[in-house]
């Protein structure tokens, strides 16, 4: 779409939002059902699209992708009747004759701008949030991932009208084109170079922003962690999708006593749940394009590399690799991997870690391994940092009952849940003030018992 539809389309979705017709609890309700239906009798399309795109396996596509979305769905559907009711508050005794209520309201027209790493569940979990508050919504989705792009633009024409839900595809033009417009709230996941224009266009028309970023997000593991299933579980986090997960350990930070064991264990858990050769491995992803595969490569020290690797150009394919004796100088340090590379970096004590960790820019996540609840208390008390998990990775963001979302760099405003309604509300703080009593106590001229009248309520 050039900007001129561009814009027509938002000026269509604005004149529609005006309607009222998406303030009603059931509209939203039956627009979540069909939304739900609809991914249901396309899950083998979508998967597909996935494997084309990212070379995920049907399992990894809906744990991570579909069953996400789903999930989302159906806690909105089950919670939009409370959330979209008002809510009384406490009148102060002055207004005691008064009625003091909240009342959530939709912003209006809505961009979502997702990425390409998990293009199906970034571009509809937000959407479902944005949908459950009563906005309208375009999804801009990556052009870097074409084939679940044109999977979200088939399910998005056949259950909603374009007044409502629109999808524009295509790259940096439309990307440009539809940051030009006015819209009444923008959600942006991606890196953050892009979240920085994305702000930039916002500012010109005062609209406010949820940006989910990424960041370098430090794995720690003290002297006191269980060392086999830390190496398990952070096998999972870092590798899953090929290490393109924004809240994947980006590094290892572990005590120096205990590096060479977990080093050994961790080698074990790649070759359990990868096989001896991965990059034959049908069910171990890709990397998205050439770009990404040269840059990935470009950050692994052979030198260091104590397990993997080695790649496949003509796939895409980077093994699980493991490198050790990093220092933060190195260059695989100095930007968020995204992809299979996972440096092991030692400290010397606790402290000495939570000091470097807070030199840093603040982090999407962060991971803690340890069975000292004096050092889990030190590090999620002293660390800044979005989310993350104590004894496990990534698991924190798969429950709408807790928000997520980044602090500091790596992002700001959260989603999932009721948090994602909130995000996508506005909430209009209302007083109903009754007419059959008028206090004089405000008015002019001051007098000493109105004087007396406000010490007495104001205190």
């Amino acid at each position: 779409m050039n900007e001129n539809e561009i814009r027509l389309l938002v000026e269509k979705q604005r004149d529609y939002f005006r309607t009222g017709a998406t303030l009603n609890a059931s509209f939203r309700i039956n627009a979540l059902k069909r939304l739900r239906d609809c991914i249901q009798k396309n899950e083998v399309e979508i998967t597909d699209a996935l494997r084309k795109d990212l070379g995920k396996s049907a399992h990894e596509s809906y744990m991570c992708e579909i069953g996400m979305t789903l999930s989302e769905i159906t806690y909105m559907i089950r919670h939009i009747r409370s959330f979209s009711r008002e809510r009384r508050v406490r009148t102060p005794l002055a207004q005691f004759h008064s009625r003091s209520f909240v009342k959530p309201s939709p912003y209006g027209v809505v961009l979502i701008m997702s990425p390409w790493n998990y293009p199906f569940m970034l571009s509809l979990e937000p959407l479902v949030d944005a949908l459950a508050a009563g906005n309208t919504a375009i999804i801009k989705p990556s052009a870097y991932s074409p084939a679940t792009s044109a999977v979200i633009s088939k399910i998005i024409e056949e259950c909603f009208i374009e007044e409502h839900v629109a999808t524009v595809t295509g790259g940096r033009s439309e990307n440009t084109a539809l940051l030009n417009q006015h819209f009444d709230y923008i959600f942006f996941t991606g890196s953050q170079s892009v979240g920085k224009i994305v702000m930039e266009k916002a500012a010109s028309h005062l609209t406010p922003v949820t940006l989910e970023l990424g960041g370098k997000s430090p794995c720690i593991v003290d002297e006191t962690a269980n060392l086999k299933l830390a190496a398990k579980r952070i096998v999972f986090g870092k590798y899953l999708n090929c290490g393109q997960t924004c809240v994947a350990p980006d590094y290892i930070y572990c005590d120096s006593r205990v590096r060479d064991e977990l080093v050994e264990e961790i080698k074990k858990q790649i070759r359990r749940q990868y096989g001896k050769q991965p990059l034959k491995n049908k069910k171990y992803g890709k990397i998205i394009n050439e770009k990404h595969f040269d840059r990935i490569n470009g950050l692994i020290d052979q030198a260091k590399v104590v397990c993997g690797g080695n790649s496949d150009a003509d796939t895409y394919k980077i093994e699980p690799t493991v490198m050790t004796d990093v220092t933060f100088q190195d260059a695989v340090m100095q930007e968020e991997i995204f992809g299979p590379v996972m440096p092991i970096l030692t400290y010397d004590s606790i402290d000495e870690a939570i000091v470097k960790i807070n030199s840093m820019a603040h982090p999407l996540a962060l991971y803690l391994f340890s069975s000292s609840k004096e050092n889990q208390e030190k590090v999620t008390s002293r660390c800044g940092f979005g989310g993350g998990c104590i004894n496990d990775t990534i698991i924190h963001l798969a429950t709408s009952e807790m928000c997520f979302g980044g602090f500091g760099e790596s992002g700001m405003g959260s989603y999932h849940g009721k948090e994602g309604f909130r995000t996508f509300s506005h909430y209009k703080s209302i007083v109903d003030k009754k007419t059959w009593l008028d206090l004089p106590m405000r008015y002019q001229p001051y007098r000493k018992i109105n004087d007396k009248l406000i010490r007495f309520f104001m205190k």
